[in-house]
């Protein structure tokens, strides 16, 4: 593996994020109109080309990610973001369920100064709109690069529906959310 650029095709845009597991996030944001692209990885670290064991060791620093291709007249950021904070609890610190490292916590990796912004006002509405009780820990950081997970992690769900944790955690996260199983 190799740090893979993060250039958008023209008329695409990239966003990219960190909610516990890249298996259920993946899961989530493929389903939805403008999104072209879904691609789980790593990111934040300070290891070049980790492997999955390596990140789960915890002592890469990496995150598990979802790098998003989407087309931007189909699909806003904004609407991307705030599909971000329904598909996870971004209060619950390096930590989704019963998924526990650093390697789990919640991050919104920008690729520009406007997806910052739109990022911190996110945050600020969300916090202000009261949806969560505790306070939330999601850090908001410039992305770095990235790394493609290795080829077994992607588009995991739709390849393994029957594999136990896809049975017990991403298909109940998908009827919540209303989306296919």
């Amino acid at each position: 593996m190799t740090a893979e650029a993060s250039i958008p095709r023209p008329g695409t845009e990239i966003a990219t994020f960190g909610a516990g597991c890249f298996w259920c996030v993946e899961a989530v944001l493929e389903q939805l109109d403008g999104v072209l692209d879904v691609k789980s990885g790593y990111m934040g670290g300070k290891v070049a080309n980790p492997s999955y064991k390596q990140v789960c060791s915890g002592t890469t620093g990496h995150a598990e990610v979802v790098q998003v291709t989407f087309d931007p007249k189909r699909i806003s950021y904004a609407t991307l973001l705030d599909w971000f904070w329904r598909l996870h609890d971004p209060t619950t610190l390096n930590r989704q369920g019963n998924d526990m490292g650093t390697q789990y916590r919640s991050a919104v990796f920008t690729h520009s100064e406007e997806q910052r912004k739109a990022a911190e006002a996110s945050l600020e509405a969300v916090e202000k709109s009261g949806a969560f009780e505790d306070p939330i820990v999601t850090e908001i950081v410039a992305a770095g690069p990235f790394y493609s997970a290795e080829a077994y992690h992607q588009d995991y769900y739709r390849g393994n529906r029957e594999q136990g944790y896809c049975r017990a955690v991403i298909a109940p996260k998908l009827d919540k959310l209303g989306l296919r199983k």
